[in-house]
């Protein structure tokens, strides 16, 4: 007996130091000793909060297996020890029944020493406290199941996929049991990859497989378009592993057919206007795509490359490049162009900013309003000639006229024309044919004082205070100077009355 009392001190002392954490227990299942490193693990301070026995062991901790999972929820670690069993690399969850908060991961190995007779004299439970290494795996299995983007992993030793997350099942259409313990061979991820034996190659050496589109077969649809990437990582018990993840790339290739018919529907639309159309550069303003209307008029973008070389007046480009700096798009730009001939062309500008492939550009169309300039212009002279002699037309027509003899003047709100009584136009005719009182009076056998009146009550009338904004207020209305009637008659007169 005093031999094992020595034994057992001796080994107290050696286990004592250890930071793996060591319980001593005799046959009869009592507790005898245990360091501090396993009184830590246990979140106690001595050997009675503990347990002095493996009954009380049991009633302060409750203990489940992490894995060992066929040896069942009964037998415990202490009775596997208490049996004679040896074991090792057992992982167990052990929680303090009165804190069920209190949690820790131990992994348990034992050591049972028998006397000469085979019968067990010491039994020793090991403990290493991997708490922190299976909370780290908790934290990293948690966000694999919630990250919403793709994710599977596959063991590098056999290829065959141990997890995957909602995302890929979601992705792919798969269920859960249709991939966990399937091989790479029978659901191939790097299908139609652009890099396939690079790849391959890249996973059997267990190295980072890039970015690469790829093309799954999945029983969700025929094809699915990826981007993958493989990335190795260690499982639980440093099993080397490869992370796959994937981008869904059928937004993608649905927004680039678009854009692509889209672009198509613009080319077809571009060159087939019968309008000048022409792509110019958005800072420079330079020529870069025209269609055949242009072409035809002011040549092609590769003989026409200088922007300045469009315009005749250096002044509208100017103007033309402001105004679509600050509003984006321009509507109706009245400008002189130099087509290929060489020779001054009126035009009417309608420009946007656009971008083509990424690129900024200023779509512009343009139309030559020569000939319409030349018809307006000989419908004024028209007019201009027509209204010589007011008198004939209704107070509508006149301001119809003068309107379309001078379309973007500002409207002035001024005495119509049928208020003038027949004295005030004939006094209004007269001075804007040049005539002065005396000459008025003389032709319409008026005295000259008669014919101040009543140049002044048309002044009043007007609103105005000197005969030269009488021929304004006349020509606004399209109202001009008509040939003045014969009157000799009353300049006959008028001498009569003089020489009396």
């Amino acid at each position: 007996m005093a031999d094992i009392a020595v034994d057992q001190a001796q080994l107290r002392q050696i286990v004592a130091g250890m930071s793996e954490g060591v319980i001593l227990i005799r046959p009869d299942q009592t507790i005898t000793y245990a360091n501090a490193a396993a009184l830590a693990m246990h979140g106690v301070a001595g050997l009675d909060d503990l347990g002095e026995t493996v009954s009380e062991y049991r009633r302060n901790y409750v203990v489940h297996y992490r894995n060992h999972h066929e040896i069942g929820p009964v037998q415990h670690p202490l009775d596997r020890v208490l049996a004679g069993e040896r074991f090792h690399d057992a992982v167990v969850e052990v929680r303090q029944w009165r804190n069920p908060e209190r949690v820790w991961m131990h992994r348990i190995r034992n050591i049972v020493t028998t006397d000469d007779e085979g019968r067990p004299s010491a039994l020793a439970l090991i403990l290493q406290d991997v708490s922190d290494r299976y909370e780290a795996e908790a934290r990293f299995e948690s966000m694999f199941r919630a990250n919403p983007a793709p994710a599977i992993i596959c063991r590098l030793s056999d290829l065959r996929y141990v997890k995957v997350n909602q995302g890929f099942l979601d992705l792919t259409g798969y269920a859960r049991d249709d991939i966990i313990g399937r091989s790479f061979s029978q659901i191939d991820l790097l299908t139609g990859a652009e890099h396939r034996r690079q790849a391959l190659d890249h996973l059997h050496a267990g190295k980072t497989i890039p970015q690469m589109e790829a093309c799954l077969r999945v029983p969700k649809d025929a094809d699915k378009y990826v981007i993958v990437a493989g990335h190795p990582i260690a499982m639980p018990g440093g099993i080397p592993c490869m992370l796959f993840t994937f981008a869904d790339l059928e937004d993608r290739r649905k927004a680039e057919a678009e854009l692509r018919a889209s672009e198509e529907r613009f080319a077809k639309a571009f060159s087939l206007n019968p309008i000048p159309t022409v792509l110019l550069s958005a800072d420079e303003h330079v020529p870069s795509s025209a269609n055949e209307a242009f072409a035809q008029l002011f040549g092609t973008p590769e003989s026409r490359a200088e922007a300045a070389a469009l315009w005749t007046d250096e002044t509208e480009r100017e103007r033309f490049r402001c105004q679509l700096d600050r509003h984006g798009q321009v509507r109706g730009f009245e400008a002189r162009l130099r087509p290929q001939d060489g020779k001054e062309c009126a035009c009417s500008l309608t420009a946007v900013r656009v971008t083509i492939a990424d690129a900024p550009y200023v779509l512009c169309a343009v139309q030559d309003i020569a000939e319409r300039k030349r018809n307006e212009q000989e419908l004024i002279q028209a007019i201009e000639a027509v209204m010589g002699d007011a008198s004939w037309f209704s107070r509508g027509v006149i301001e119809k006229l003068a309107a379309l003899r001078n379309p973007s003047g500002a409207h002035v709100e001024t005495t119509a024309v049928e208020a003038l009584t027949t004295r005030e136009r004939d006094m209004l005719t007269r001075i804007c044919a040049g005539a002065s009182d005396v000459t008025i009076a003389a032709d319409l056998g008026l005295s000259p004082n008669t014919v101040r009146n009543h140049v002044t009550r048309l002044y009043r009338k007007l609103g105005v205070n000197r005969r030269s904004a009488v021929v304004v207020w006349a020509r606004e209305r399209g109202i001009g100077a008509e040939p003045l009637p014969d009157r000799s008659e009353g300049r006959r007169l008028v001498r009569k009355h003089q020489a009396d």
